[in-house]
């Protein structure tokens, strides 16, 4: 019979758990949090010091009773949440619900899901930690006052269901700044000279550098003419070639937005789609004979840190693997790149690099396989040797201009025989070989390209870029990411157009607001000093009392003021020329999740809704008569298909061109890879490469 009882937060957890303790143990999952502030009111009395009102959560009712009864039948309890402010406070609720003495040497955490990990964490329970909970609880709190206080404020001033957040507020700021960033932009033009040199039986580019000694910079078509007029007969020497050895290090093991970002890049993962696949990797997979095995490390956390044990299974692999030329002399270690990063757990990595990728496939899902094998390949690559590459610059003297090419080589590959960490704009390092030249060389040219230019705006955010802002920035935890960007989403307040946010009427409209009444909520130094006052609450160096109240006394000025003085504003939405074939009344504009659509104006009484359809200039391939035009799928994807719909079923995801491929007359479509933009036939291997401006040419 069981002798003690052990609560985790869910079944996968509970269920690989129990495989490891035995008969003795009966483990259990309390389904996440087991109480919580009400919905129904802000359940926090202010002049009572922040005394926060818990409520059993609604549903939670049979599984508290189960647990209750458990525990009656147990000499001990034991609660093992997850290792971070949200597990310890599930762990002390659940604690006060099933009468757990405050000195009882109960929690246990472990930072992965393995048979060793779970024995040993349960040899060394420890009490639950105070200063934890007290740092969850004041961010609850803090979350909760600016919450309920503000959003019914927005409530009545300008639409029911908007929202505001210390996290949330900042986010939509920032892409309304972006936004406005690049609606501010002027194009600035600018000009480079490219000259394809003559070198025996290969060419290769050098592009303009300098003119009589000094770097001039090309702004105009006639700055261009007096580069050419100075390059005299047009031959080229080779005044100088430089070779030098440069190192490449690895990037470190992922933490929660690292991961988030490079499984945006990499995997075309949403933020939380990442955290959905992790907790699973996390929690457990069956591995058939092996059984149930967490193949992960904890996810959400901001530390590079890695155990010694980690760190000598990977440098004996490497050596084993791949030779000990790649493995460094000394092992890495990665320090914090955040201040305020917390390191008690370790960096996300791979619960033993035995387990390669391959040789799970079979266990796993698509999503799961990607994901394991994107942080198995990230963690070995960043215990591995630096790559090494041969640099070589030539500059060539031509008249009075000086021309530079660049070049380079992989000498020793190194850690990027397994992994190189992927960019926001697609690039990637290749090999870029010059011929072997000596001082003095003359080359003949075999053309001079001169090339317009315009400077580009700044991007808008994708979630990776957003993330990685919000990190920087000191805004958040790794935890609050994924549904941060979901809830600014769900409330209307930004829209997804290929894969970028872009701020809707509503968001600029609540930001504004926000601005004038609220303008600390949205300072980026504010929230991130809030962030950092709860990191010290957590480690005990500050009072979470204090840090709520000398946040409220001015906060509550504010709101008073706020109540009186902001003005009701009445949204009135853009009527469209359409009329609603259900009732008769005009379509108006309104703004979802994944862009605009058209509603009707009667709604409640009619919820007639119409997709926006884009017009792309292409004729439908299949049956000549209709248009291609962008739509969208219920998840949001944009696809292609012919006007005529349903008479014609013409869909494409890739995106038609209106061009015929030359060689067979089929239908191009637009590929996009690292290397750029492509058109490619849809019947035959014809390929071609354009530049954008091309791209926008094939639209007309």
């Amino acid at each position: 019979m069981a002798d003690s009882l052990v609560i985790v937060e869910s079944p996968a957890k509970a269920k690989t758990i129990g495989k490891y303790l035995g008969s003795k143990f009966i483990v259990k999952a309390s389904m996440g949090h087991i109480r919580d502030l009400p919905k129904s009111q802000i359940g926090v009395e202010v002049d009572r010091n922040f005394e926060p009102k818990y409520i059993t959560i609604r549903g939670k009712g049979s599984i508290l009773k189960e647990l209750k009864d458990a525990s009656k039948k147990v000499k001990k309890i034991y609660l093992a949440a997850d290792p971070d402010r949200e597990g310890e406070a599930i762990a002390w609720h659940l604690a006060h619900y099933l009468d757990v003495g405050s000195d009882e040497l109960c929690r246990v955490v472990f930072n992965e899901i393995t048979k060793d990990a779970v024995k040993d964490a349960f040899k060394t329970p420890r009490r639950i930690n105070q200063d934890l909970v007290n740092a969850q609880q004041a961010r609850r709190i803090l979350d909760r006052l600016v919450g309920y206080k503000i959003s019914p404020l927005l409530w009545k001033k300008v639409k029911k269901g908007l929202s505001a957040g210390r996290v949330q507020s900042v986010a939509v700021k920032l892409i309304q700044d972006r936004e406005n960033e690049i609606k501010a932009f002027e194009p600035e033009e600018y000009w480079s000279i490219t000259a394809l040199l003559d070198a025996g039986k290969a060419g290769f580019e050098a592009k303009y550098h300098s003119m009589n000694g000094e770097k001039k910079e090309l702004h105009s078509q006639e700055d261009v003419n007096e580069v050419l007029a100075a390059m005299g007969n047009g031959k080229f020497t080779v005044k100088e070639v430089k070779e030098k050895e440069r190192g490449r290090n690895p990037s470190p093991p992922f933490i929660t937005s690292s991961m988030q970002q490079e499984a945006a890049r990499k995997l075309n993962f949403r933020a939380s789609k990442t955290m959905s696949v992790a907790q699973q990797l996390y929690e457990g997979i069956d591995l058939g004979k092996e059984g149930t095995v967490g193949l992960i490390t904890y996810m959400r956390t901001d530390s590079t840190r890695i155990s010694p044990v980690a760190q000598e299974e990977a440098r004996e692999f490497i050596i084993t693997k791949y030779g000990a030329a790649f493995y460094p002399e000394t092992p890495r270690v990665y320090t914090k790149k955040n201040a305020n990063a917390q390191d008690a757990h370790e960096g996300i990595r791979p619960t033993s690099v035995l387990r390669e990728p391959e040789q799970l496939k079979e266990f796993l899902s698509r999503d799961q396989y990607r994901l394991y094998k994107l942080v198995w390949d990230r963690f070995v690559a960043s215990q591995m040797a630096s790559a090494i590459l041969d640099t070589m610059t030539i500059d060539l003297t031509a008249g009075d201009t000086v021309f530079r090419a660049n070049g380079s080589k992989m000498k020793f590959a190194g850690f990027m025989k397994v992994y190189v960490e992927s960019n926001d704009d697609g690039t990637t390092e290749e090999d870029k070989l010059l011929p072997p030249l000596s001082k003095g060389d003359v080359l003949e040219k075999q053309s001079i390209d001169p090339k317009q230019h315009f400077t580009q705006p700044p991007p808008r955010y994708t979630e990776a870029r957003l993330v990685r802002a919000l990190e920087e920035m000191g805004i958040g935890r790794p935890s609050t990411y994924a549904p941060t960007l979901e809830t600014i989403q769900k409330r209307g307040y930004v829209a997804i157009e290929e894969k970028k946010f872009v701020p809707t009427e509503l968001g600029e409209l609540v930001i504004q607001l926000m601005q004038e009444f609220f303008p600390e909520i949205l300072d980026i130094e504010f929230t991130a000093h809030m962030e950092e006052e709860l990191d010290f609450v957590e480690e005990g160096k500050e009072d979470w009392v204090r840090v709520l109240d000398t946040f409220y006394t001015s906060f509550e000025k504010r709101l008073e003021f706020a109540e009186e003085e902001m003005k009701e504003i009445e949204i009135q939405d853009e009527v469209s020329d359409e009329i609603c074939e259900k009732c008769g009344r005009h379509l108006v504009y309104k703004m979802g999740r994944f862009g605009k659509f058209l509603a009707c104006s009667g709604f409640p009484e009619c919820r007639n809704t119409k997709p926006i359809i884009k017009d792309i200039g292409v004729t439908c391939p299949s049956c000549h008569a209709g248009k291609i035009v962008e739509r969208r799928s219920k998840k949001g994807r944009v696809f292609y298909g012919c006007d005529q719909y349903p008479t014609c079923d013409f869909v494409s995801w890739d995106k038609p061109v209106n061009k015929p491929c030359p060689v067979c007359s089929s239908m191009m479509i637009e590929k996009r890879s690292k290397n750029g933009l492509s058109i490619q036939c849809t019947n035959c291997d014809h390929k071609e490469e354009v530049n954008e401006d091309q791209n926008e040419d094939m639209k007309d």
